[in-house]
């Protein structure tokens, strides 16, 4: 059991951490024994026994008291620990300790960052920064573009894991994988566009013709597309005519191409609630080109017939995220065009502030599926796991990794198909290795000329095929989540160890959850399991012994 000593004012960040790493805790009770103790307050508790960390970016008391000698707090850097880096966004102080002392050193300017000092039967880690400072920055703020692709916030549950159980304390936890499968991932697509006849002598028209003559020139010139691919291009451009007619195929329909290379997986649509409108509250010369040539209402059988295939259609919404009025509308015409209720939604052009959560939930939505980036791929949050923004008490974010333009633009990331394999592998390893969602998006035209995106999107899924990851689509995901995060624990002191009973308060859960027991570390067995691990799918009461 973990004994949680805050700061005022830090609640939410607590609990929200502790929905992440799903383990026994409380807010610190001064007639409760615990096996560890965070502090993060300037009033650190007396304990004699079991592990305290301290999480603080500020000079302590107890640091005189222990002659812990620390620099001048800095507002940000970052601190290394082997060939792991973890930014610090809210605040970090290093010590001046002896070697042997220090765990995580200042990537930046030298000095301990993390120290660790033990007398028997009490351990303590002192750490420069405050963890639910952290927390609260990553899940509000999110990080720069530049620390984009690590899991910061991962990696804090992943140190706060190692820390306890390299004091020899054993751990219950139920970790973010569905039992069966190695991670979640939800293939996602943000339809802006269902064909270019909807743009005949306007902007979008005009981009296509250029980019698929002059751009397929360049493009070729800089290896990036091949003759017959140049061809192509130059043939869907020769056809506009006939296309326009409504005598050949419009090439930048997507749905048929989506279904039959999907055929059989879980995908969520969103689709545009309102044509014809860019949307409030923008400024920019650019601000126009944000409204679409469609909306819903265009094609309700194509809405219901992704339904049909098993697919989710969601909100791509143009004002939900700064209007609870405009929300609940934006709903109510996809639910009217597919004659379902959407779920969930993503902003057009990923729209976003802090009060966004609060209005989302407030139009309805059970969850939200935007928090990432234009510009690159990774982590705005620093994690791959769903989690209840600040704000709102129902709502969650599944946030998103990868999107196709991103990874190919030429403003933007660049990256050549090998490239672009590597920097996704990486996002998948981390998911393999901490569980959590991978979230996609492929917009409508990227299989098309002039982009050519869908072979490397088909060897994608194909990849992921091949590492037993469960399809869902965000709604599934996020009520996986959900039901993860309704787990209550009941830890008490048993002869010869502590006794755990874990509670689903929603009940089942599909696919099932895992229950993971960590052993304590120990040098002297390297034979020893990290863990045992079994199945639960939440009906029934479960128990642990530690």
């Amino acid at each position: 059991m973990i004994g949680v000593k805050a700061r005022p004012g830090q609640e939410w960040a607590v609990e929200e951490f502790f929905e992440l790493f799903k383990t026994p805790w409380e807010f610190f009770r001064s007639d409760q024994v615990y096996d560890v103790v965070i502090a993060t307050s300037n009033d650190v508790p007396k304990i004699d026994k079991g592990l305290l960390l301290i999480y603080q970016a500020e000079h302590l008391e107890w640091d005189e008291r222990h002659s812990l000698v620390g620099s001048e707090r800095r507002n940000a850097g970052s601190v290394k620990h082997g060939n792991v880096t973890l930014p610090i966004y809210a605040g970090l102080l290093s010590f001046d300790v002896v070697p042997n002392l220090a765990i995580w050193a200042d990537a930046g300017e030298g000095g301990a960052i993390v120290v660790s000092l033990s007398q028997a039967p009490l351990k303590v880690v002192r750490l420069g920064y405050n963890l639910f400072d952290e927390v609260e920055f990553l899940l509000t703020q999110g990080q720069p573009i530049e620390n984009a692709g690590i899991p910061t916030l991962d990696l804090h549950v992943s140190m706060l894991r190692d820390c306890i159980l390299d004091a020899g304390i054993p751990i219950a936890e139920i970790p973010p994988v569905p039992a069966g499968h190695s991670f979640a991932v939800c293939l996602t697509h943000d339809i802006d566009f269902i064909g270019i006849r909807q743009h005949f002598l306007d902007h979008s028209m005009f981009g296509f013709v250029y980019r698929a003559t002059i751009g397929s020139i360049q493009r070729f010139i800089q290896k990036r597309l091949t003759v017959p691919q140049v061809m192509r291009n130059w043939a869907a451009v020769a056809s506009l005519p006939l296309v326009y007619a409504g005598l050949l195929r419009d090439f930048w329909e997507p749905f048929e191409w989506y279904l039959s290379v999907e055929n059989g997986l879980d995908v969520t649509y969103f689709l545009i609630p309102v044509k014809h409108h860019p949307g409030d509250g923008l400024s920019g010369s650019r601000a126009n080109l944000r409204a679409s040539a469609y909306d819903v209402t265009d094609i309700p059988e194509t809405a219901k017939r992704l339904l049909q295939h098993g697919c989710e259609v969601g909100v791509h919404g143009i004002d939900a995220w700064n209007s609870v009025e405009k929300g609940r509308m934006e709903a109510q015409r996809v639910a009217d065009s597919a004659d379902q209720m959407p779920k969930g939604i993503r902003m057009h052009w990923l729209m976003w502030d802090q009060d966004s959560p609060s209005k989302l939930e407030s139009a309805g939505f059970n969850y939200d599926s935007t928090v990432g980036y234009n510009e690159t791929i990774g982590y705005r949050a620093g994690t791959s796991q769903a989690f209840c923004p600040k704000g709102s008490k129902e709502l969650l974010e599944l946030p998103m990794h990868i999107q196709d333009g991103a990874l190919f633009y030429p403003q933007r990331l660049n990256l050549s198909e090998k490239e672009a394999a590597e920097a996704c592998s990486r996002i998948f390893d981390h998911a393999k290795q901490n569980g959590g969602v991978a979230t996609l998006i492929w917009h409508d035209r990227s299989h098309g000329p002039e982009r050519f995106w869908g072979s490397f999107y088909v060897s994608l899924i194909e990849t992921l095929k091949s590492s037993d990851v469960w399809f869902g689509t965000c709604a599934d995901v996020a009520e996986w989540f959900r039901v993860r995060r309704s787990v209550k624990f009941k830890s008490e002191k048993v002869e010869g160890g502590r006794r755990v009973r874990m509670v689903s308060a929603l009940g089942a859960n599909n696919p099932g959850m895992r229950i993971r027991i960590y052993n304590k570390h120990s040098s002297s067995d390297d034979t020893q399991p990290a863990y045992s691990e079994s199945c639960w799918d939440g009906r029934s009461a479960q128990e642990a012994l530690l």
